[in-house]
């Protein structure tokens, strides 16, 4: 018989601090409007046909745009733009524009802003959202893509942004 414990939600997020992961800025534009917020939880779900995962907070109800648009890119960070995930961290209270003038900004494919230097980029069409406790994972279909010539990425652990 298996024991079952109860974990408390500080000690799941001190384990979680843990996780090593590269830095992302997905974001979206359209008729729900600009957005664009830092995350760690991304990952390829497929090569054929190109497919990620982005989970996005639910309780945050600026982020109720990437469905709307039904598009979002993954940006993929540099270390030189650390700054660029600081601004939409939502920890600096930084406006919608304001936090879009910290970087040079272009499109793809679907409309979403993309982030020109990026590491990479990933220009995706939602082909589906599914809600999952305080996050929603977006699945989005790979639309248009961007490699820049940067090989190190910037990555987030222990709650500090690290360069490998």
């Amino acid at each position: 018989m298996l024991k079952k414990t109860d974990v408390e939600p500080q000690a799941y997020r001190d384990a979680m601090a843990r996780f090593a992961g590269a830095v992302h800025v997905v974001t979206t534009d359209g008729p729900g409007g600009l957005r664009g917020a830092t995350v760690i939880a991304a990952c390829s779900v497929s090569d054929a046909p190109p497919t990620v995962l982005v989970c996005v907070n639910r309780e945050n109800p600026k982020n109720e745009a990437f469905v709307l648009n039904g598009r979002f890119a993954l940006n993929t960070l540099t270390p030189a733009q650390q700054p660029v995930a600081v601004a939409f961290s939502g920890l600096t209270g930084l406006s919608v524009e304001e936090r879009f003038a910290t970087a040079e900004w272009d499109t793809i494919a679907t409309g979403a802003p993309t982030l020109v230097g990026g590491m990479a980029v990933f220009d995706c069409e939602v082909i589906e959202a599914k809600e999952m406790a305080t996050h929603r994972i977006l699945f989005g279909a790979v639309r248009g893509l961007r490699i820049s010539g940067q090989d190190d990425p910037l990555i987030y652990f222990n709650r500090a942004y690290r360069v490998l």
